[in-house]
């Protein structure tokens, strides 16, 4: 059960990671960031996260807002893994 915690923390922190590379180039491409390869790249990577946090959220959230909450999502998957992490290691298995 750990090894699975482990792994899943882990891509959390992918995600995370991706997330705040993608929107460093957002800032730094400008307008020209779809031309950008990386960003591109990025865009490809965070897309499945996005998709989910537009799937949880409710209706009265607007698609232009999902920006908000997707990296809320990741954060608070984060703090639910770590948890995970350190009660099982804490409990020896």
């Amino acid at each position: 059960m750990l090894q699975v915690v482990i792994i899943l923390k882990a891509v959390t922190e992918i995600a995370a990671f991706a997330l705040l590379g993608q929107g460093v180039l957002y800032v730094l491409a400008g307008a020209s960031r779809e031309k950008n390869v990386p960003y591109r790249l990025l865009k490809i990577v965070t897309s499945p996260i996005f998709k989910i946090a537009r799937f949880l959220a409710p209706r009265v959230v607007l698609d232009r807002h999902i920006w908000l909450l997707t990296p809320l999502l990741v954060g608070a998957l984060w703090v639910l893994f770590t948890y995970l992490k350190i009660s099982l290691v804490l409990q020896g298995e």
